[in-house]
């Protein structure tokens, strides 16, 4: 497993924070002491992480990936963040040309460039450190050479440039430093002893020393600051004291807004604690949200990259670490910062072989399988002949199916047609025997009743003889007068008849009237009289529906005039909601007929 100084990293981070310009809470000076302060963002379109400071058990698996994948898409436009710093660099450079500018305001704007270079490219940061040098000596400014000789240290520090930062701290006298300038020069001793330490037999005086300036700079800080609680957490990593570390850092990242370099800064932080921890996902996961921040800062003196690259290269993400490591390399080579470029080199030789021995095996895969595939080509060519030899085999049957088939179909159709005649027969037969069925039920039912109903008519006839017979032997000729000229009981007999005539009807067809109403518009429709089963329309219709439909056989069934029986037919085809001239031939459909038991 590769081994990297996180401490280092983070000290080395910790510095460039440091040397950020802030006005100072406990002199009200403009010093470059307190780390965190909010950056202003060249993008315009700056976005945070949703769950940057969220707790380790709100933060899933999915976000992790969603964060990795987020960076992985602003590698491919880190052009376009760094033509803005560009711009923004340009700038300020302009400022350089005003006419008439005093010293005074060339080293404010000298400070402006050199707070941009410091992460971006080092070379031109340490030229405006010693532009700053000579216009504070030129001035006679102790307080402008000291920031300056401060600010070149932790840029030689970075560097690598060790025994230059130690001449330039060694220059400076102590007692002539600002409160706010003391931070820093605690700060930048803390940072090169513990560089110093970095493979060196004798690491473990440098890094008592280092912790030694540790503790002067926690004695000078305001412990209500960031600055403080960012080198206690250190402290505390340091110490394995991660709990307290962790949870100081995630407050820290919890009130830091956008992504800024301080985010950058504290993530990458994070990052150590959890891999010191072993807890790997979230490593990566901090690691990545703080290279996201440096992509979108235009930072190229980093850390966040490489020790991704690392986490990821060891879980066996060949790609996606050889990816970090190469935008590392780049971002050093870039920055000319000859520390980090010695760091990234040392691992990325190890990255890129394992790179290319999976490029290889791809490779060798690859031709693996174009021989199966040529192989397989061979194959499928033979294939093909024999299938091709087979189908003009298969060619001739069909053909010959073919021809069959038109026979059969042939056959088939003359068939279907006589099928169809044979149905069409079938068809008429039933609707035939249907109507004789009909036919025959009718006069089954008829014939019964008729012979019933002269059967009662022969005793009824016998009876008013025998009563006419009576009246006469009696010879009371005027009863004999009265019952001859009386028409009760023709009358009677008549009411009896068509009674029996709507019983029998109805007993044939039980929905004769509710399906004869539809027929008619609503307002139209017969209601009969409690007790009546047929009013007089309804019993002509009835007889149409049995197939009487001459009007005069009508009338002499029902004693009307032919004239009146027309009559009432034309009015109730008036009232039909049905086309009229179909009227009676739908009646004709009527009902089912049900058997009289």
């Amino acid at each position: 497993m590769i081994r990297v100084p996180v401490s280092l990293f983070l000290a080395a981070a910790l510095l460039w924070i440091s040397a950020l310009p802030l006005q100072s809470r406990e002199t009200g000076m403009n010093l470059s002491s307190v780390p965190f302060r909010e950056v202003r963002l060249q993008q315009t379109a700056a976005v945070s992480s949703p769950h940057a400071g969220m707790p380790e058990a709100e933060i899933k698996d999915e976000e992790i990936r969603e964060t990795l994948q987020t960076l992985y898409r602003l590698m491919e436009e880190k052009e376009t963040y760094m033509a803005v710093k560009e711009q923004q660099i340009d700038g300020i450079r302009k400022m350089l040309a005003t006419p008439r500018m005093s010293d005074e305001q060339r080293y404010d704007v000298n400070l402006q460039l050199f707070n941009e270079f410091k992460t971006y490219i080092t070379d031109s940061a340490i030229y405006y450190a010693k532009e700053n040098i000579a216009i504070g000596e030129k001035l006679l400014s102790s307080e402008r050479i000291n920031d300056s000789m401060l600010d070149l240290a932790s840029l030689n520090i970075i560097s690598g440039m060790y025994f230059e930062a130690s001449d330039l701290l060694t220059s400076i006298e102590r007692e002539t430093l600002t409160p706010g300038q003391l931070i820093k020069y605690f700060d930048n001793y803390k940072q090169l002893y513990r560089s110093y330490a970095f493979n060196n037999p004798y690491a473990t005086q440098y890094a008592v020393q280092s912790n030694h300036y540790r503790d002067s700079l926690l004695q000078v800080l305001d412990k209500s600051s960031n600055h403080y609680r960012i080198v206690y957490a250190e402290k505390l990593y340091d110490e394995n004291r991660l709990d307290a570390s962790r949870q100081i850092l995630l407050t820290l990242l919890s009130q830091t807004g956008g992504d800024t370099h301080e985010k950058a800064v504290l993530s990458y932080a994070l990052g150590n604690v959890y891999g010191k921890e072993g807890n790997r996902r979230l490593q990566q996961h901090y690691y990545a949200l703080s290279s996201v921040s440096d992509i979108k800062n235009a930072i190229k003196e980093n850390a966040s990259m490489q020790s991704l690259a690392l986490s990821l290269f060891e879980e066996g993400e060949i790609d996606w670490a050889y990816a970090c490591i190469k935008s590392s390399m780049e971002d050093a080579m870039f920055c000319n910062a000859r520390l980090r470029t010695y760091e990234v080199s040392t691992i990325f030789p190890i990255i890129d072989s394992a790179y290319q021995q999976k490029l290889r095996k791809q490779k060798d895969d690859l031709q693996s399988f174009l021989l199966l595939v040529s192989f397989l080509s061979l194959f499928l060519v033979v294939a093909i002949l024999f299938v091709w030899r087979q189908m003009h085999k298969v060619a001739r049957i069909r053909k010959k199916l073919y021809q069959t088939n038109l026979k059969l179909n042939d056959l088939n159709g003359e068939l279907q047609e006589s099928i169809t005649q044979l149905n069409l027969t079938n068809g008429k037969m039933q609707e035939v025997n249907a109507e004789l069925s009909e036919a025959n039920e009718i006069k089954e039912t008829y014939i019964g009743q008729f012979l019933d109903l002269c059967s009662a008519y022969i005793n009824k006839l016998e009876n008013f003889q025998h009563a006419l017979n009576k009246k006469v032997m009696e010879r009371k000729l005027e009863e004999l007068f009265r019952m001859l000229k009386s028409r009760d009981m023709i009358d009677q007999e008549l009411r009896e008849l068509y009674q029996l005539f709507d019983h029998i009807f109805l007993s044939l067809y039980p929905t004769f009237v509710e399906e004869f109403n539809a027929m008619l518009h609503e307002e139209e429709r017969f209601l009969l009289k409690p007790g009546e089963l047929l009013n007089v329309e309804l019993r002509i219709f009835a007889l149409i529906r049995l197939g009487i439909s001459d009007s005069s056989r009508i009338a002499a069934f029902l004693h009307y005039s032919a004239n009146t029986i027309y009559n009432y037919r034309t009015r109730v085809r008036n009232k039909a909601a049905v086309p009229r001239d179909q009227f009676e031939q739908m009646v004709m459909k009527i009902g089912v007929i049900q058997r009289v038991e």
